[in-house]
């Protein structure tokens, strides 16, 4: 049986495909850098949307916060200019919102990569050191 697939997640899906053409197409800020849209989470009654991005090549707190307080202020025209593309009755407010699960999934990547490495460092060492027969 297929799962069901509501309207709020198909908006969410369209916003963020045509979200991520608008922001690269039309917002010259050179503040903003390179951002992608990871997520669109739509309210229920389409009034609101949180877009998760993420920002390459700004890793420092106030640069990505800079993005997100552009992003914010132009708000009002990636609505407009979604509603032409879009074409719906009514285009949910935007709130863009940093996304920190791919910072913490790298994170997690390269503990488990040490763990790993370090992990083979000690199996290793027994087979060196231990005596011979």
């Amino acid at each position: 049986m297929a799962k069901e697939y509501s309207r709020t997640q198909r908006i969410g899906d369209q916003m963020q495909r045509e979200l991520a053409q608008l922001i690269r197409r039309e917002i010259k800020d050179p503040r903003v850098g390179l951002v992608t849209i990871t997520a669109v989470d739509v309210s229920r009654d389409v009034g609101h949307a949180k877009i998760f991005m993420t920002v390459m090549g700004q890793d420092s707190a106030e640069e990505i916060a800079q993005s997100i307080k552009v992003l914010n202020a132009a708000a009002g025209f990636l609505r407009m200019q979604l509603a032409r593309e879009m074409k719906l009755r009514s285009v949910p407010q935007l709130h863009f919102h940093y996304d920190e699960s791919v910072a913490r999934g790298a994170h997690l990547s390269a503990l488990i990569e040490r763990a790993v490495a370090e992990d083979g460092q000690h199996q290793a060492a027994p087979k060196q050191d231990g005596p011979e027969e």
